[in-house]
């Protein structure tokens, strides 16, 4: 092999994975991902452009094998790995899948894919792999495993028995502590702590730092075997965040100047909180609130994914920073376009009456009025983008907060967070409007609890008054006293925070209700403090009546009836004597 970087194509349908993955072949300088590809359509069309630009242009295929819900997508992946076979029979291809079908595998080995790893494979074994097949080997993981394990142990320097074991030890040792860490790191993210409680859990996270810098110094060793690095796949985002906390601060630093960086923690922070229940902690009733467990944590996902996808392409239009507030309103229609015509599925049709309709096409004909009612109102979406495309600082809460802290990392993960719930909220607003009661709908999506005609009939008219309460009451006031409502995800389910913004101009352009309610706010603040000067002093003023006055003289009339009793019992005392 050259010096150069071994070129890699990554084909991936989640745009998020990719992502990640990207990310963390980036740390391998003889690694590079020269380009991606979410379809086997486009996939072949980049192949061939950098094969015309340069017939070595790429070394290696990395491709996921379909997904396990969806048999076609399965075969499309198996049809891509001959096509490609066929067009560049040299061109090494290894799977990294999600899929463990042993008839599949077996169907990509004999078509001459060279390796396969499931998603999931720690990234240091992932390219041990990767560098295998590129080298015109085979690797399998399972049945390799044992030959893996030999080369590793000829690569590693030979040491005595003492050393393992107490590296074993450290590695293990730190494991333990990670996964608590990742726990109590978990549960200070809930908005609804109170102090003591808050107090008592940065403790833990504190002492559980310390501990694990001591096991990691105390029981380090020279010449060790180095530490295995985050699993990558499908359920180990918080690998990488507890990974990325511990960094040096060399090494952190030069982690977090990447706008790729930052964006992939936090995307792998927000997967992991989706693994949390979804159920409603607020006052305020969700449009998701009618969805399944699975199909509100489905949609959540997905919308993830497309945020993930406009962030891409909207690097890959070199937009500047400046541009975003023009474009922002485009962009979160498309999102909502998008999320709602893959999750109720593009072609699907319901029965209303005598005829079959699509839903999709009945849906997106609400766009005016969810753009108006909730996309327009999400809180600080420029500022959100901003801080993923372009590393730029975040003022929350009247706050400046630099891109490299963990600060701004927390507060963008709430604007994201808060994004996700109100983006799912506008592409179920919609169904409830017009395609409620459909029992196609119901049986699909719909909560048991929520199924029968009455309870979604009483759903929906929940949801009126909020949107009566927030545009006449709720959202003049908000804006009154400088604040926004986010929803947030918690351990315990979705709960509600308030942050300050200023919103002057808003308040300017109020009229109607809402302004009569800022007005009759002000007016209560402004006579509140005299009117409860007056209360006070009345209420002084009955106390002393009550106390001086009168209950002096009840008092004396008590003790003068108490006196006259105890006169009229001596007198007659003392007749009986005589």
């Amino acid at each position: 092999m050259s010096d150069r970087p071994l070129r890699i194509l990554l084909v991936d349908q989640d745009p998020i994975f990719r992502l990640g993955l990207g990310i963390a072949l980036a740390e391998f300088p003889h690694l590079q991902v020269v380009s991606e590809a979410a379809t086997d359509t486009a996939a072949l069309q980049i192949l061939a452009q950098l094969v015309s630009k340069e017939p070595a242009g790429v070394d290696l295929v990395i491709l996921e094998l379909g997904n396990s819900r969806s048999l076609s997508s399965q075969q499309l992946g198996l049809q891509l790995c001959q096509q490609l076979k066929t067009q560049y029979p040299n061109l090494p291809i290894l799977l990294l899948s999600s899929l463990q079908d042993q008839k599949l595998l077996l169907a990509a080995k004999f078509i001459g894919v060279e390796g396969y790893c499931p998603k999931g494979t720690p990234v240091e074994e992932l390219v041990t792999a990767i560098e295998q097949v590129a080298a015109g080997h085979s690797y399998w993981y399972g049945e390799s495993r044992e030959e893996n394990t030999n080369l590793e142990k000829q690569k590693q320097p030979r040491t005595n028995i003492f050393t393992r074991l107490l590296d074993k030890w450290r590695l293990s040792g730190i494991a333990q502590i990670d996964a608590t860490l990742v726990a109590v790191t978990a549960q200070l993210q809930a908005p609804d702590l109170t102090v003591l409680e808050r107090a008592v859990l940065a403790g833990q996270r504190r002492e559980l730092l310390a501990a694990r810098w001591l096991v990691n110094h105390l029981l380090s060793v020279p010449q060790s075997t180095p530490q295995k690095l985050p699993a990558f796949g499908n359920v180990s985002p918080t690998s990488a965040i507890v990974t990325s906390s511990h960094l040096s601060k060399k090494q952190k630093t030069s982690y977090v100047l990447s706008p790729k960086a930052l964006q992939v923690i936090l995307f792998a922070s927000c997967i992991n909180k989706l693994q949390f229940p979804l159920e409603n902690l607020t006052d305020t009733p969700l449009e998701i609130d009618i969805l399944r467990p699975d199909r509100k944590r489905e949609l959540l996902y997905l919308i993830l994914q497309k945020i993930a996808q406009f962030l891409e392409e909207l690097r890959s239009s070199q937009i500047e920073i400046q541009q975003l507030s023009e474009i922002i309103n485009k962009i979160l229609h498309d999102l909502w376009q998008e999320a709602t015509t893959d999750f109720f599925g593009k072609f699907s049709r319901v029965r209303v009456g005598n005829n079959r309709v699509e839903i999709v096409n009945i849906l997106l004909q609400s766009a005016a009025i969810v753009q108006a009612e909730i996309l327009n109102k999400i809180p600080l979406v420029v500022d959100l983008f901003a801080y993923l495309l372009f590393q730029s600082d975040l003022t929350v809460d009247n706050r400046n907060y630099p891109a490299e802290s963990l600060e701004a990392k927390q507060q963008a993960e709430r604007l994201l967070e808060n994004l996700l719930i109100q983006v799912a909220n506008s592409v179920m607003q919609p169904l409830l409007n017009s395609l409620a009661d459909i029992e196609d709908i119901k049986r699909n999506f719909y909560d048991r609890s929520l199924i029968s005609t009455r309870e979604i009939e009483r759903f929906r008219n929940n949801l009126s008054w909020k949107y009566r309460i927030k545009n006449y009451i709720i959202e003049p006031k908000t804006i009154f006293e400088s604040r926004y409502e986010l929803f947030v995800l918690a351990p315990r389910g979705i709960a509600k925070v308030s942050i300050y913004a200023p919103r002057t101009q808003e308040l300017r352009e109020l009229s109607g209700i809402p302004l009569l309610v800022t007005l009759g706010l002000e007016f209560a603040d402004a006579i509140a403090p005299r009117f409860r000067s007056l209360l006070s002093f009345l209420g002084n003023g009955v106390v002393f009546i009550l106390t001086q006055i009168v209950g002096r003289g009840l008092g004396l009339i008590v003790r003068g009836i108490l006196q006259g009793i105890g006169s009229v019992s001596l007198s007659e005392g003392k007749n009986k004597k005589l």
